[in-house]
């Protein structure tokens, strides 16, 4: 006996999922939105922070420059030492300022600016004006020329500005993380009530799986898992209805099978019986009865066992895409009908008609017609067989009619379910599930199937089955 060809490698190794696939679509959300509010409120708030930093120090620069060219330019006052020195010396009380000579001496009030080598080339007449930050002491210098070969050195503290950044910078954190926070719960509570029909399908789904328990689902709302719930109780429902076709073929079968299973081993068993030694012998003629009822029981059997398994196939849902001559099936039909009921006569008109469905079922379904037709004409009788197109309905009309005593008025809406048989039709030989075929496989194609009384004086059966003339298809 040989060993079973391993799986491939990959089959065999469990699959590796990521640290985020990991966590709970709840969390997923709520994380996805922190991070999405985040980030644009990060942007925003850097946006707006620098926006009103080059602002602020912009307007210093502003101010601190016009002042100073105002004090340059402004009038003067002679102080105690003689020396003529601007008025702003005596009005600019934020400001520190002095005039820088160009052989470094400084002239002013005792709160001097901070001076480097920026503001005694400006006083050299080496550059036009400076401005720069004095680190060591926190403040903003400006020199600008003042006279002869001298400069106005002016200088003011960041401290008021950077206070007032430092306040913007907290409430744009303090906010941020509000609006984070926000986000987060926001996100939960989204999460929360879009993960809740998720989980009403999970639990379903469970339920099924352990209980077997089909009930629909209720559906609230007409968003896309509001359509995934609807989806997924038809998917329900189609297999509670697959279910309990399941049951009842197996339940009829089961009746059916029971009759010709009693009666085969009852023979049997008088047969053994007859056999054993000191039992009274059979006649021949009674054992040949008995034979010859096993033989029937058989077959019987054979023809039950065929026609249960050619239902469950029908049952199965099947693609039908193969274009087909329906006259073509029915003429193979035919020719098997013939072989089978040589005392019958078959009268055959058909028309031209094309469709898309499978060959196979559909000729099963004509020769159950038209063994059905056979096994109730007499001996020399005659089968109409006839296909047409319906004017009211556009569609091709399959029809069968026998010879024989035709089906009464009301055993006529029951010829085609499964096990069904008339009282005239218990003594016959069959299955009954002949005829359910043909509706089966007429409702599978599109079509329809009913039963009626033949102008012959005996049974019509008649099949529609959708498709177009084979001139129309053309056009």
């Amino acid at each position: 006996m040989s060993a079973s060809a391993p799986p491939p490698p990959e089959l065999e190794q469990p699959v590796r999922r990521s640290r985020f696939q990991r966590v709970s679509l709840r969390n997923r959300v709520t994380w996805l939105a922190a991070v999405c509010v985040a980030g644009a409120v990060a942007l925003v708030s850097v946006a707006a922070f620098v926006t009103v930093q080059d602002s602020l120090y912009q307007q210093l620069d502003d101010s601190l420059t016009e002042r100073a060219v105002d004090a340059a330019n402004g009038p003067l006052v002679r102080t105690n030492n003689l020396q003529q020195v601007p008025v702003a010396f005596f009005v600019a009380s934020n400001f520190k300022i002095n005039v820088l000579s160009a052989d470094g001496t400084a002239v002013g009030p005792d709160r001097r600016p901070p001076m480097s080598y920026a503001e005694l080339a400006v006083a050299k007449g080496e550059s036009q004006r400076s401005l720069r930050t004095d680190h060591a002491t926190n403040s903003r210098v400006i020199a600008v020329p003042s006279g002869d070969r001298a400069a106005l050195v002016m200088s003011t503290s960041l401290k008021p500005t950077q206070s007032t950044l430092a306040r913007l910078s907290f409430v744009l954190v303090v906010m941020g993380g509000a609006g984070i926070l926000l986000a987060a719960a926001a996100g939960t509570a989204v999460a929360h009530a879009g993960v809740r029909p998720v989980q009403r399908l999970n639990a379903a789904t469970e339920r099924v799986a352990l209980t077997g328990d089909l009930r629909p689902i209720p559906v609230t709302g007409d968003d896309e898992l509001a359509r995934l719930t609807m989806s997924f109780n038809g998917m329900l429902s189609a297999l509670a209805e697959s279910q309990e076709r399941q049951r009842r073929l197996v339940a009829d079968a089961g009746h059916e099978l029971r009759t010709p299973l009693t009666s085969l081993r009852t023979n049997l068993e008088l047969l053994l019986a007859s056999a054993k030694p000191g039992a009274p012998e059979l006649s021949e003629q009674d054992r040949d009865e008995m034979f010859a009822d096993v033989q029937a029981q058989v077959e019987e059997l054979s023809a039950l066992v065929g026609d249960l398994v050619e239902l469950a196939r029908e049952d199965a849902p099947q693609a039908v895409h193969e274009p087909l001559e329906l006259v073509e099936v029915i003429e193979r039909a035919l020719s098997r009908a013939r072989l089978r009921a040589p005392r019958v006569e078959f009268t055959v008109r058909t028309t031209p008609w094309t469709m898309m469905g499978d060959a196979t079922a559909l000729e099963r379904a004509a020769l159950n017609l038209l063994d059905n037709a056979a096994k109730w004409s007499p001996e020399g009788g005659v089968v109409r067989v006839e296909l047409f197109v319906e004017e009211s309905t556009g569609m091709a009309a399959f029809e069968v009619a026998d010879s024989g005593p035709g089906i009464a008025e009301a055993d006529r809406p029951y010829v085609f379910e499964r096990f069904y048989r008339s009282s005239d039709a218990r003594t016959q030989p069959g299955s009954g599930l002949g005829l359910s075929i043909v509706k089966q496989v007429a409702e599978r194609h599109g079509g329809s199937v009913w039963a009626g009384a033949a102008p012959e004086g005996g049974a019509l059966l008649h099949m529609s089955l959708p498709g177009n003339p084979p001139n129309t298809e053309q056009q």
